[in-house]
């Protein structure tokens, strides 16, 4: 019975994942707190060791729906001017699974007083597995006759990051390389008539810090995704931090979720961010909504940033 709701799911999803002329890159509601994955000019940023964690089940109680885990770990080195980074994501989808692993590098000028722009690079690579075997096949071809094993697609992306202690803006697009998932040989013996490609994402965000009073600070911020072929993607959040300690917010994806969200700067070291959504399309019907947990660890803080966390 899994096997069909498996083979129901995937059908769903390879409508869009292979027969449109895009694909989506995991998504996150804590966008803010995960930068570095999508833009390699955030790394060195925080003025510290930082490493993060984040994991997303998404559409809870739906067999085949995506998993993701990412791990990015980044620090200043040098002068201060050079970041240097590391970022590592798996996701699940179906009978999909992905590996991205890259190395990040950003060189940092200061721009004015407190402002400052940050020029990004990454380098790495993409294992791609599809297990054909957990489908329910009526016409099998040649394409689905052999899983994809571990099949080796670099990435090459780059990004710009400017920021202040109250805003920040950053444009990236985190692979320029866009590789085919099948070989065109087997897409002919298949007699299937697109062939499935990695397209150019674009990712823009930007937020602001706003004081309300001595103990209550108010962000704004907003994720735009764009990919050739797919609607674009629009994430906007609203977050209140009490007494530096304690974050509430809720954000909206553009026709797709509502999202409640909640963080603790547990030490000056840890923070744990949580958030839910809900979907607002008729998926809603047929899960449970989704799930993110966020871990940040950070040493060798320097003492004024310890004195005014930053707020992203």
């Amino acid at each position: 019975m899994k096997k069909s709701y498996i083979a129901i799911f995937t059908t769903i999803l390879f409508g869009s994942y292979f027969t449109s002329n895009a694909q989506q890159d995991p998504q996150y509601t804590q966008y803010m707190y995960n930068t570095q994955v999508v833009n390699p000019a955030y790394a060195g940023s925080r003025e510290a060791l930082s490493i993060g964690a984040l994991y997303r089940s998404q559409w809870v109680g739906l067999d085949g729906a995506p998993k993701t885990g990412t791990l990015a770990v980044h620090s200043p080195i040098g002068f201060g001017n050079v970041g240097l980074g590391f970022s590592l994501v798996r996701d699940e989808i179906g009978i999909v699974e992905e590996t991205y692993a890259n190395i990040d590098f950003s060189y940092t000028i200061q721009t004015s007083a407190e402002g400052k722009l940050a020029f990004g690079i990454k380098a790495g690579a993409n294992l791609f597995n599809i297990d054909f075997s957990k489908l329910n096949i009526a016409d099998s071809g040649d394409i689905f006759e052999n899983n994809i094993d571990n099949k080796f697609k670099p990435q090459i992306g780059a990004g710009a990051y400017y920021y202040t202690n109250k805003f920040y803006a950053g444009l990236s697009v985190p692979n320029f390389i866009e590789s085919s998932y099948f070989d065109e040989a087997d897409i002919a013996n298949a007699n299937v008539s697109v062939i499935s490609r990695e397209r150019l994402h674009y990712f823009f965000i930007t937020g602001y810090v706003f004081d309300l009073s001595e103990n209550v600070q108010f962000k704004p911020a907003v994720l735009t995704k764009l990919v050739t072929g797919s609607p674009l993607q629009v994430d906007a959040s609203a977050n209140f931090l009490f007494y530096e300690k304690f974050t509430l917010g809720a954000a909206y994806r553009w026709s797709a979720a509502l999202s409640a969200m909640v963080a603790f700067q547990v030490t000056d070291e840890l923070m744990l961010g949580f958030a839910f959504d809900r979907e607002t399309t008729d998926l809603a019907k047929f899960n449970d909504g989704s799930y993110e947990v966020y871990l940040r660890f950070e040493i060798f803080k320097k003492k004024e940033r310890i004195l005014s966390p930053r707020f992203f």
